[in-house]
Formats: structure tokens, sequence, C-alpha cells
């Protein structure tokens, strides 16, 4: 069963209240175990001779005093107050001729053991807890060598809250640690995540466009003296080219610029992972499978023909799983341009029920996996596997290279989407 958390206005009432509260609960049981209840025959306890005179009224005046201002004190300075505290209950406790601190009298203290564990560093809380003990040791030696009786059972148990007391405080303080430990490691964790994303992006943009740039600059040269119009045409095609990656990288610089300022000006974890899905939201490209037509035509415009092939009912996909499977095609596509040596490849998507599959196929030499040392499909790999999809890349056995991934498309998507075809 877990904990039921406290009440956010529990949550404002500092620790010093708390142990002010217990200071004076516990002196109000005092008093109520020295005089007789209704329905009893006597009181529990029977009252020393001073309690109720002018000097024990005087010293229990004290002991609230110093309780008090230990309790005004515990916040600033942990380990004075645990002192005026221990101060407070050695004066009330001799207001009651008993041979030991009273567990009533020590409940303050223990509460206040449990607040400097729990909020301070561990050697403070240690520091603490070596201090209460050493004045229950200190309290019964004395009354050994006057020779007066002691309650060694009674202290022993006084001393066992106190032990408990700090453990629990320091399995809070260990709790906390090992919280703040792990929203740590996520905010690292999310930067990591949102730097491959954003070298993804940039990889799979400014590769695609290269290598057209690439393939047109060099049909532009081979026909430049016999073709010039289609030299032109093609130069043409190379500057179009040029100034979109131009234009994509400026859009997405200045959204990191601006992700930046923002959590400069606000430190807050969990305001700054808000931000961080908004801000990844709008580095998103807004492109998708409904840009699969232009890409094709880019790229045979550009000398290698793409043949596109839908499959099923086409519908809207959410978002991310329409980015990743367009940027899978679109790095495929790149891989057949720069190393198959082919004059074509087919691309296949197919809606499925519950996925959405597309195929990247070439008939080339099938070097797209083997000789290509960048990070075109160790990204696609990772878009997939973020998505929990199935990706393969491999030669085909009959020649070429086949790129092939099936992504799983949220069942809330689906039925939304049936509910729109429906409406």
């Amino acid at each position: 069963m877990h904990a039921m958390p406290l009440p956010p206005r529990l949550k404002l009432v500092p620790p010093g209240a708390w142990v002010a509260l217990a200071w004076s609960a516990s002196t109000a049981f005092t008093f109520l175990a020295r005089v007789r209840l209704p329905g009893e025959e006597a009181a529990n306890e029977l009252a020393a001779t001073q309690f109720y005179r002018w000097d024990g009224l005087v010293v229990l005046t004290i002991a609230c005093a110093l309780a008090l201002l230990g309790s005004v004190w515990l916040h600033r300075r942990p380990l004075g107050a645990l002192a005026l505290l221990l101060t407070a209950a050695a004066f009330l406790t001799t207001n009651l001729a008993a041979v030991a601190i009273q567990l009533a009298q020590f409940l303050a203290v223990d509460l206040a053991l449990y607040f400097i564990a729990a909020g301070r560093p561990r050697r403070t809380g240690v520091a603490a807890l070596c201090t209460a003990l050493a004045v229950l040791v200190f309290w019964e030696s004395l009354r050994l060598l006057c020779g007066w009786g002691i309650g060694t059972l009674e202290e022993l148990t006084v001393a066992l809250t106190a032990v408990v007391a700090w453990l629990l405080g320091d399995a809070s303080h260990r709790t906390r640690a090992y919280g703040e430990t792990l929203r740590a490691r996520a905010a690292t964790q999310a930067v990591t995540d949102e730097r491959l994303r954003i070298a993804r992006e940039m990889h799979d943009m400014v590769a695609h466009s290269i290598g057209i740039i690439a393939l047109q600059a060099g049909a532009a040269a081979r026909v430049v003296h016999t073709q010039p119009d289609a030299a032109r045409e093609a130069m043409t095609a190379v500057e179009t080219a040029g100034r979109e990656t131009l234009s994509g990288l400026r859009r997405m610089l200045v959204a990191l610029r601006h992700a930046d300022q923002d959590q400069d000006q606000n430190q807050d974890q969990n305001r700054h992972r808000a931000r961080g899905v908004a801000e990844a939201d709008r580095l998103h490209p807004a492109e998708g499978l409904a840009d699969l037509d232009r890409l094709a035509a880019a790229t045979t415009a550009a000398g290698v023909r793409v043949d596109v092939h839908w499959k099923g009912a086409r519908r809207q996909l959410p978002p991310d799983i329409d980015l990743s499977v367009f940027r899978i095609v679109q790095e495929s596509i790149t891989n057949v341009v720069r190393h198959a040596a082919t004059p074509a490849c087919r691309v296949t998507v197919d809606y499925l029920e519950e996925h959405v599959a597309v195929e990247v196929t070439d008939d080339g030499r099938g070097r797209g996996g083997t000789t290509d040392t960048g990070f075109g499909l160790v990204g696609m790999r990772e878009r997939v596997a973020l998505l929990h999809g199935e990706f393969t890349a491999g030669p085909r056995p009959e020649g070429g290279f086949r790129v092939t991934a099936r992504l799983p498309v949220p069942a809330t998507a689906a039925t939304a989407t049936a509910a729109t075809v429906a409406a």
C-alpha cells in the first residue's frame, strides 16, 4: 500500500511548528497523567511536591520558553535548536521527580531528530542523534554518581525512539536524494535524446539535399557544352535545393536559439520538460507522407527514378509516425542516389489496420548498408526503435538493397481516423 500524501496545506506548516505542537501536546499529557480523569479512581502518576508550587511553575515556564525558542531555531540552527529542546526536556523532568527522562518529554526531541535527518546533510543528522543519546547517558550517569535511582529500561526505550526517529528521517532524506538523482538523469537523458533527434533531422535533411545537389551538378557538368538548356535546368535545381536546405537549417537554428533562451529564463524541471515537448513539436519540419510524391518527383528530376506504390486505405497518421516514415524513405532514397549506382528505385507504403509499413528497394550494387560509414541506417534504426517498430536493412538475394520498416499505429489514432472517415 502506498502512503497517503499530506494535504497541500499541511506541507506548508514549517518543521518548527510541528515540534512546538509536539512539545505542547506532551506537556499537556504530562499534566493529564497527574490528575484524576473522569472514570479513574486515581491519577496514573503521582505529582511531585514542587509540581504545583511557584518554583515548579517557574521551571515549567523556563522549559517551555527553551522549547519554543528551539522550535524557532530549528530551520536556521538545527543543532542549537536540538540543544535547547534537550535542555527543556531535562528541566521539565526535574519537576516530575522521575528517575529518567520520560518519553513524553522526549517527543519534541524525536520529531526534531526526524526533521534534521530528513532535511540536513547526513553529518548533521548523525551529530544530532549522538547529542541526544549523549544527554540520556549523561542524565543517568549523573544520577548514578549522586547515588540516586535510575530508570535504565525507561531510558533505553527513549533512546530507541530517538534512533527510530533518526532512521525514518534518514530514509526520507535518502528517498528524496534518490528522486533528485533520477530527475537529473532523466533531464540529462532528455537533453541527449533531443540532441540525437536534432542530429537525425539535420542528417536526413542535409544528406538528402546534398545528394540531390551533387547528382544535379554532375549532370550539368556532363552536358554543359552539348546541352546548355539541360545544364541550366540542372543548375537551377541545384540552386533551389541549396536554398531549401539553407532555409531549413536557419529555421532549426532559430528554434534552438529560442529553446536555449527559454531554458535560461526558467530552470524549473517540470516546466522545462513541457517546453521541451513544445520545442520538439516546433522543430519538427512540416513534412510527412503527403510530401512523398514531391520527394519522388524531385529525385526523378535529378536522374534517379522513384516509383511510389500505395497500398491500403490512406489515412492520417500521428505526426511522429508520419514524419518518421517520411524520413526513412528520404534517407533510403538518399542512399540509393549516393551508393546504389542504379537509375531507379521503388517505394511501397502499406497502410495496415494496426501498422504502417514501408519498403524501399533497388537493383543496384547493394552497397547502401555495407559501405555507408555515416549515420543514415543508424538514425533510421533509432527512429523505428523509439516508436517500438521493426526495421531491417540489407542486400537482396536477387541483387540490390532493401530497407523495410514497420511502425505500430496507436489504437486511439486508428479509432479517431475511422470516426473521421465515418463522419
